[in-house]
């Protein structure tokens, strides 16, 4: 009869876990549909799946309670408006949530902390990495910038510059998500007037890469500012005799900028190991009493494998953009992998991610252990610590919100052109954008093609 009786239970025991586990689909697969819809070219079915998800009928609308994972929502939501050139309700989605997330510092935070950020349940607040921060500032200076309004993107700038120096101090890895934003920054700030800020943030944008078209820029700028680096001075040494005939030709020109965003990043998904991995890539990041913990349980067979949430590595292979001004090629440059770049920044976390997992399983085998001495141990004792770490499992599930929309390339190209009338035509993924630009003399426009599959 006992032997009965225990069976019903463990079965119990299982079907409580199965349904506590079917009930917490994690952020990943809520947003599964809206992903597939992006993949298929439907941007707008899409916007349509993030604003059910939010509980507003259109995209014009903002959630009362915006907390949580509708933050993150928005956040999706605001670049499927970029690539549907809706770029007024874009900035106004990126500037509502940028208020609402926070930052986890992985360097400063315990272990505690980091549980937290891996394991919080949808209403908590939502944590990005920081390079998500840098990507905010520079999607929404893309949105000014093809509005001609430099004002916002001044703004955007500055909060850029804010999260590139704490980028820069706490995390080196993402930093050069931030290139595409200085670049756009330096532009903003050249286009403002103000040449020593264009000529600091193009320094920046060239910390990650060559731009062949900011020889001419810099070396007109350089000309109004004294700021100068290795870097700047490097540029202007190598190309000085090309930048002096630029700077002194007259200005009876215009200019365009081109950025294109295509691709997008990985979603964030539950990834499982043993524990004996586990233990070994966390080496470093453990106590000597939490590794002895975890060695002893696993010994046990209390402990077999841990969970933690994971980006996975990019596997997709984008094809280059295409840029024409009145049917003429011009170069595409300034390429940055923002998918690689995330990657690499969330795996040097990695390590801290995988000890906090293993302090939170140390917790529930602890209280396990807890429950099954307070009912005398025995076979009811078993059976009260199987069912307390069961139900602590199913509901344990790792958070896989992140960012799922951020697009995986970012591409610029700038051309001076005679002011007048000119078509410029982009294309990449399939799609292409044709636009009309009259420019005057001295004049500039900034044209954005997003494509998100």
């Amino acid at each position: 009869m006992k032997a009965v009786i225990m069976m019903r239970t463990a079965r119990a025991l299982v079907w409580m876990c199965t349904l506590c586990t079917v009930g917490c689909a994690g952020y990943s697969d809520r947003t599964r549909d809206a992903r597939a819809a992006l993949d298929a070219g439907r941007t707008r079915d899409a916007v349509v799946l993030f604003n059910e998800r939010l509980g507003v009928p259109t995209e014009k609308e903002l959630p009362s309670d915006l907390k949580g994972e509708k933050v993150l929502f928005v956040l999706e939501r605001s670049v499927a408006l970029q690539a549907l050139h809706e770029y007024e309700l874009s900035s106004r989605d990126l500037e509502v949530a940028d208020k609402q997330v926070e930052v986890l510092d992985f360097t400063r935070g315990t272990l505690d902390d980091i549980s937290k950020f891996m394991f919080s349940d949808a209403s908590g607040p939502y944590q990005a990495p920081a390079y998500e921060k840098l990507m905010i500032n520079t999607l929404n200076m893309v949105n000014y910038l093809t509005r001609g309004d430099l004002n916002g993107a001044r703004v955007e700038a500055r909060r850029l510059a804010v999260m590139q120096q704490f980028v820069t101090e706490h995390e080196a890895k993402g930093a050069a998500v931030g290139a595409p934003g200085s670049y756009l920054a330096g532009f903003t700030f050249e286009k403002s007037h103000e040449p020593g800020e264009a000529l600091r943030f193009y320094d920046e944008a060239l910390q990650f890469g060559s731009y062949a078209s900011l020889v001419e820029p810099v070396g007109r700028l350089a000309k109004l500012d004294a700021y100068r680096t290795d870097r700047i001075k490097k540029l202007l040494a190598s190309s000085s005799g090309a930048s002096a005939a630029a700077s002194d030709a007259p200005d009876d020109s215009a200019e365009v900028l081109v950025v294109v965003g295509f691709g997008r990043v990985p979603a964030k998904r539950a990834e499982r190991i043993p524990i004996g991995l586990a233990l070994t890539l966390a080496s470093s990041d453990l106590s000597p009493n939490s590794r002895a913990q975890a060695n002893r349980f696993a010994a046990q067979g209390l402990v077999t494998w841990i969970n933690f949430p994971t980006l996975p590595k990019p596997t997709k292979q984008y094809a280059l953009p295409t840029f024409t001004v009145d049917q003429r090629p011009m170069p595409i440059e300034g390429l940055v992998a923002v998918d690689a770049e995330a990657v690499d920044a969330w795996r040097a976390t990695k390590g801290k991610m995988i000890a906090s997992a293993i302090t939170r399983l140390i917790t529930r085998v602890v209280a396990g252990e807890v429950a099954r001495q307070a009912t005398g141990g025995g076979t009811l004792g078993l059976l009260a610590s199987l069912g307390t770490q069961i139900t602590m499992t199913a509901t344990d599930t790792p958070d896989t919100r992140s960012w799922s929309t951020l697009p995986a390339r970012i591409a610029v190209a700038r051309v001076r052109m005679p002011a007048g009338q000119h078509v410029i035509d982009v294309a990449v993924s399939g799609e292409h954008k044709t636009q009309t630009l009259t420019l005057s003399k001295g004049g500039w426009a900034v044209v954005n093609l997003t494509v998100l599959r």
